[in-house]
């Protein structure tokens, strides 16, 4: 009896055990304010959408910089644009085909304060 107890609560840890959690669907990577270049936690983010946008098969994948409301419209259009062709780089290098992905740069966020949150650049992987 002891040995069957122990096979039933096994069993459903193996089956959790044996299905790979679901990929990201969006992830974010922030920027220091006037940057475009990648911090290793950057970078890790991005290698990890890279597996997921491979994992998704042929999806869309969707790379969108922002940039804070600091400075000109021009500038921080410029920034969002540079920001996401950073990432769009870091995922090539990491096999993602280049013909998967949509590029944009928004320029400055809606958001009428300085912050982090608004230097970014999302990665959207459709289809999943």
């Amino acid at each position: 009896m002891r040995r069957f107890a122990a096979l039933l609560l096994l069993a459903p840890l193996a089956a959790c055990a044996g299905r790979p959690p679901p990929p990201p669907r969006s992830v974010v990577v922030f920027f220091s304010q006037w940057s475009a270049a990648l911090d290793p936690a950057a970078q890790k983010v991005i290698d990890q959408a890279a597996a997921a946008a491979k994992a998704a098969g042929d999806s869309t994948v969707r790379v969108i910089g922002f940039a804070d409301p600091v400075g000109s419209r021009a500038a921080n259009l410029e920034l969002s644009r540079l920001r996401a062709q950073v990432v769009v780089d870091r995922l090539v290098a990491d096999g993602v085909r280049s013909g998967r992905i949509v590029k944009s740069g928004r320029g400055p966020t809606s958001y009428q304060m300085m912050s982090q949150e608004s230097r970014r650049v999302e990665i959207k992987i459709a289809g999943q």
